[in-house]
């Protein structure tokens, strides 16, 4: 491998509940279009806890987050999907999916999943993230020890070279100042919900959490 060589080419696999027979053969084999994430992108790692929320992002391009454990920012450019162990021993514990985000709206859970009007969180508000087709890596990255992940932020840059899920973190504490002032002005400039609360500095744990510098947090409910 080169110095500097994309590790994480994508190939686009444009999935959609209208394809025909021929295509979806096409899909199932992997010949998709390669392209490269941008250095600039802002990226929200992101998790899948089941099979089902997989389904719904390539299906119908969507993605939902419950606003009560949300990330700070959701104004970013694209998701990032984590694999928990639900998807079975050789596919889990990695990001192999990536989408562009095209906008998000929030909305009661019982909108969000009308054949679940009795769920216990029905009545509870959730981002609507939509989505474009999903990206498949052509190299998967996996984790190692750090399994029990929630939300972090990175960047293309990160990205592109990462080998495991730890790689993804921003460490220099220079480096996470700048992504949280990228965020935090997107966030503004979006006119995010509460946006203006946000914090000017990144000492705030919560923060910390979001960049990756520690993980408090068990995986939200969905």
């Amino acid at each position: 491998m080169c110095p500097g060589q994309d590790i994480h080419a994508v190939h686009l696999i444009p999935f959609t509940a209208n394809y025909d027979k021929i295509f979806f053969k096409r899909l199932i084999k992997g010949i998709p279009m390669n392209m490269t994430l941008p250095e600039s992108a802002l990226i929200l790692v992101a998790i899948l806890p089941s099979q089902r929320d997989f389904d719904i992002a390539r299906l119908f391009g969507w993605y939902r987050i419950p606003l009560k454990s949300a990330p700070k920012v959701i104004s970013v450019d694209y998701l990032a999907f984590y694999q928990t162990k639900a998807f079975g021993e050789a596919k889990r514990w990695q990001i192999a999916f990536v989408a562009e985000i095209l906008g998000h709206e929030l909305l009661l859970r019982r909108d969000l999943i009308r054949d679940e009007p009795d769920h216990p969180r029905a009545h509870e508000e959730y981002f609507k993230i939509q989505i474009g087709p999903l990206q498949r890596l052509e190299n998967p990255i996996p984790t190692n020890d750090w399994k029990r992940i929630t939300f972090f932020y990175t960047t293309g840059e990160q990205f592109k070279v990462a080998h495991t899920i730890n790689d993804l973190v921003i460490k220099a504490q220079d480096e996470r100042d700048v992504l949280w002032h990228t965020l935090r002005e997107r966030a503004l400039k979006a006119n995010e919900y509460k946006a203006e609360e946000l914090p000017a500095s990144v000492v705030d744990p919560a923060i910390l959490a979001l960049l990756g510098a520690f993980n408090p947090h068990e995986i939200p409910p969905n």
